[in-house]
């Protein structure tokens, strides 16, 4: 554990001798911050010198192995709080989340993991693989992290992605469906300060992460997108340079509360999710086509053996298209501009 305290090479040593951590292992830094390894690429660390802690917040990257962005900037985090460069003022879990997906800088290698939350990676055929074992013990390690909140705790979760494709609003984060809850408007200043101003708001139930996190422990939870995904070492990170600071400033700050114009954002609702359902699925424009790209009502946005998908309004764009995803699984969303009718602070 000499090296990983002094070089603070977690994700390096997750990746590449991962039988280091496949027993949980636990030890304090020298500032008094407790760490605990759970397994490869999970660790946790909670600041007991602070005689105060409300806020519970994880960060996870990497669902994707090769959105490599947010990976590099939590890297970055465990390697500054390990060798005592960053000292916290509230607990933190750092997930990384597809380590082999990683290895082979694919986005994943049997299936798409960021569909299997929510108690999705145990249903259904092929519950065996590595990225349906991987989805389970990512949600025990929330579980686990959340379970010693105190009631009236902020518990927060930001999945930190990158797209597949360049995007007309090239930041943007996805709010899960709340079922009839209020938006928090200190969460959509929080994004924004992170120079994210384009929110989604979902309207359905899923089976991403974020998701899960919401819906299961009442967290504050975003899928986070934060650019296009590239190689590892190749990001600008100078593109991120917001992202990162204010997710330093939220676990390192007692009290982080940017001063943000939240009246400023783009505001979408998901007005259709279209699911492929035939092999012979396929979308009507480019492959380069960028996110948020609109149309005008009754454009055909993608046809299949017995349905035509179509714009059901001006101005409805499209969001994450993929033509190639498994039977069943969404290949697009749709999304047109809207307004937030119900804050909390």
């Amino acid at each position: 554990m000499q090296q990983l305290i002094e070089q603070g090479n977690f994700l390096s040593l997750s990746r590449t001798q991962p039988e280091l951590f496949t027993s949980s292992i636990q030890f304090t830094l020298g500032n008094g911050t407790d760490v605990a390894i759970a397994a490869p690429g999970i660790i946790a660390f909670t600041p007991t010198a602070k005689t105060s802690i409300n806020k519970h917040v994880v960060l996870s990257s990497g669902v994707h192995g090769n959105e490599t962005a947010p990976i590099e900037i939590c890297d970055e985090l465990v390697q500054h709080i390990l060798t005592n460069k960053l000292e916290l003022s509230h607990r933190v879990l750092f997930l990384f989340g597809n380590l082999p997906a990683m290895d082979i800088a694919e986005r994943f290698v049997e299936e798409n993991m960021n569909r299997l939350f929510n108690g999705a990676h145990s249903k259904g055929e092929g519950c065996n693989n590595s990225e349906r074992k991987r989805a389970k013990a990512l949600e025990e390690a929330i579980t686990d992290f959340f379970s010693v909140a105190a009631s009236g705790d902020d518990k927060y979760h930001y999945d930190l992605h990158t797209a597949i494709r360049e995007s007309k609003n090239e930041k943007f984060a996805v709010y899960p469906y709340l079922h009839g809850k209020a938006h928090s408007k200190s969460q959509l200043g929080f994004l924004a300060a992170c120079g994210i101003q384009t929110i989604l708001l979902s309207e359905s139930e899923t089976t991403t992460f974020s998701y899960s996190s919401s819906v299961q422990h009442q967290a504050h939870a975003f899928t986070v997108e934060l650019g296009k995904v590239q190689p590892f070492g190749q990001n600008d990170m100078s593109r991120f340079e917001a992202a990162k600071q204010s997710i330093t400033a939220l676990i390192c700050e007692d009290d982080f509360r940017p001063d943000v114009d939240i009246d400023s954002l783009d505001i979408y609702r998901v007005n259709q999710v279209i699911n492929r359902h035939q092999n012979d699925f396929t979308l009507h424009f480019d492959d380069d086509t960028p996110n948020f790209t609109d149309y005008a009502k009754g454009t055909v946005l993608a046809t299949e053996t017995g349905a035509t998908y179509t714009a059901q309004q001006d101005g409805e764009a499209i969001v994450f298209p993929n033509a190639n995803v498994a039977i069943g699984q969404r290949a697009l969303l749709t999304v047109v501009p809207t307004k937030l009718e119900k804050l909390s602070v």
